[in-house]
């Protein structure tokens, strides 16, 4: 079992939790302390131990963040890519600088909010866009700005620009 479900599993356990917590917030881990007989109090400091979670330090069990280190140095973060570096949770934070990387987030958003041949009024256009920000009047003015988005010729509805 890989170390992150190894934590986890322990983890998910109430008692274990508990118990954990005591260790990490400096208090007595005793029968009395915690509510658990003696036999149930030695398996879950067994486990905690064994995992790596805690270690005793001079007859005193202490939480160490060793573990925790290791597994996130072990599992390097991925950086975002294309358009994911100006997202979050799928939303805009920020426009890009750059006006190539702004047009590459323009179209993905043309793509993600519109077919080929929709027609929208303004108040549907502002509702596809809210699920990418919340200024939706910016971001439908980059859109007709970079031709993605444009009006269509009675001026009541918008359309995606044919590409």
């Amino acid at each position: 079992m890989n170390a992150w479900r190894r934590i986890v599993g322990i983890l998910a356990n109430d008692e274990a939790r508990a118990v954990y917590a005591r260790i990490v917030l400096g208090e007595p881990v005793t029968e009395a302390a915690t509510g658990l007989r003696e036999r149930r109090l030695g398996r879950v400091l067994a486990n905690l131990v064994d995992s790596g979670l805690v270690r005793e330090d001079s007859g005193v069990l202490v939480a160490t963040g060793d573990l925790f280190r290791s597994m996130l140095a072990a599992e390097p973060a991925q950086q975002a890519t294309g358009v994911d570096r100006f997202l979050r949770d799928g939303r805009i934070e920020q426009y890009p600088a750059s006006a190539g990387e702004r047009r590459e987030l323009l179209e993905w958003v043309v793509a993600e909010a519109f077919a080929p041949g929709d027609e929208l009024s303004e108040g549907d256009v502002n509702e596809r866009l809210a699920r990418f920000t919340d200024d939706v009047a910016v971001l439908r003015r980059y859109l007709v700005d970079h031709e993605l988005l444009e009006r269509t010729p009675s001026g009541s509805t918008y359309a995606p620009v044919a590409r």
